[in-house]
């Protein structure tokens, strides 16, 4: 696993062992999921919900997004994705949070321009999370889900719309884009 482009490009990122516990996105569906928010990501603020390894979150920052919020609920995973932020040399522009993705979200002041899920398959995370991601997302912003291949989403949520969705193998990317009503 790898950063695929920008400012930390070619950096190797290390993943806690087994897919039980992480489940690393692919290099093809990363480039996809980025090359479809390549014009937001100059100066966003991203949050990368259910970091695993931080890689979603650092390749927003290498690419030039502002700063990431990186949030796991295992300590495993803090530490690996706070060494992978720093042989990325972008530990300055990444906050590591370790805590529960629903009270983040609860507690939540900040407004994201951009949002990255990728929480364990099968338990509806996506589906529950979604109206709470509303509220912290910033008027125009988007939110890139990675699920299942089977898992049935909104076509709405709050202002979130449903833009677009792309099967990889087994995997579901949905993109959602929000209102912008300013």
């Amino acid at each position: 696993m790898r950063v695929i482009a920008g400012t930390a490009r070619g950096t190797k990122l290390q993943a806690l062992p087994g897919e039980d516990v992480t489940r690393p996105t692919v290099d093809r569906v990363k480039e996809a999921m980025f090359s479809s928010v390549q014009f937001l990501l100059p100066g966003a603020r991203v949050l990368d919900l259910f970091g695993g390894s931080g890689q979603l979150g650092i390749e927003a920052v290498s690419r030039g997004a502002l700063s990431a919020t990186i949030v796991d609920r295992s300590d495993a995973a803090i530490r690996v994705i706070t060494a992978n932020c720093r042989a990325a040399n972008l530990a300055a522009q990444c906050d590591v949070r370790r805590g529960e993705a629903d009270a983040f979200l609860a507690g939540c002041g900040v407004q994201y321009d951009l949002v990255l899920m990728d929480p364990p398959y099968h338990n509806g995370t996506v589906q529950r999370l979604l109206p709470l991601v509303d509220k912290i997302t910033a008027p125009g912003g988007v939110v890139i889900c990675e699920t299942e291949r089977e898992a049935v989403l909104p076509e709405r949520e709050g202002e979130l719309v449903m833009k677009k969705q792309h099967k990889y193998g087994k995997i579901l990317v949905t993109k959602y884009e929000k209102e912008n009503t300013q």
